[in-house]
């Protein structure tokens, strides 16, 4: 499988109102044609220019600009400096992200790479475009990504930190419903993504594989702060190790 791009998938118009803001704040001060936000966003022409219509409205310091090349921008203040990423780099990042469907916070993953792109100077994003192409991932038929809206949800409990109700089949397929006050996410060395909470069932700490959680809702309840130790000390070693942000 080559390195793919990250496309932008349909959003309700809250979202797409930020995106778009996120999308001319990273190309600042050049600007974005109606006909490209609408590609980007899968949706009409028309439908973009109400979307800027309202963003003014709001207050958003985006105005447009006549002329061939011209389009819509976003206010010089509101821009990003140059982050003059390499096109190795920004490859890098997309080999990096190719597993997000497999992870938390995936959505999050593909928001970056797309902030990423969109902040390159044209000829440096073509020129990564074109050393994309030269990489190939191999990947598995049963290499199926985890359940989107299930795992959003499990994000949702970590961030707040909610209990959180799951329907989750263990290994042998007994179902039980559980509510678990959600601790940390856990990532396999075999590309499997796990849950670490205290089980109220069990009364204990376990781990819930994130494919096996048939369903989750997010309760109204606070969780006890617990200490990050509580949950990883029976680990094992192999698993028990933090991402790093430098």
């Amino acid at each position: 499988m080559s390195v793919v791009w990250p496309t932008v998938f349909r959003v309700n118009r809250t979202d797409r109102l930020y995106a778009i803001v996120e999308d001319l704040r990273a190309i600042a001060p050049r600007c974005r044609s109606a006909r490209a936000l609408a590609l980007r966003f899968e949706v009409s022409a028309r439908t973009i220019e109400r979307d800027i219509a309202a963003l003014q409205q709001a207050g958003v310091p985006v105005y447009a600009e006549v002329g061939r090349k011209g389009g819509y921008a976003l206010e010089k203040s509101m821009s990003l400096p140059p982050l003059n990423f390499t096109p190795a780099e920004a490859v890098a990042v997309a080999i990096a992200l190719s597993d997000a469907d497999r992870q938390p916070f995936a959505d999050d993953a593909r928001s970056a790479l797309r902030k990423l792109v969109a902040a390159m100077p044209g000829p440096e994003e073509d020129r990564a475009r074109q050393l994309a192409t030269r990489v190939q991932i191999m990947t598995s038929r049963d290499d199926a990504p985890q359940p989107g809206p299930i795992v959003r949800v499990i994000e949702e409990a970590v961030l707040k930190g909610v209990v959180v109700e799951i329907t989750y089949a263990d290994v042998a397929g007994t179902t039980t419903i559980r509510q678990v006050e959600p601790g940390m996410f856990v990532g396999g060395s075999g590309g499997a993504w796990y849950l670490t909470g205290w089980c109220r069932l069990r009364n204990a700490v376990r781990l819930f594989r994130l494919d096996r959680i048939e369903d989750a809702v997010l309760t109204e309840q606070r969780a006890p702060v617990r200490p990050l130790s509580e949950f990883d000390r029976d680990m094992p070693d192999v698993v028990v190790r933090h991402p790093v942000l430098d």
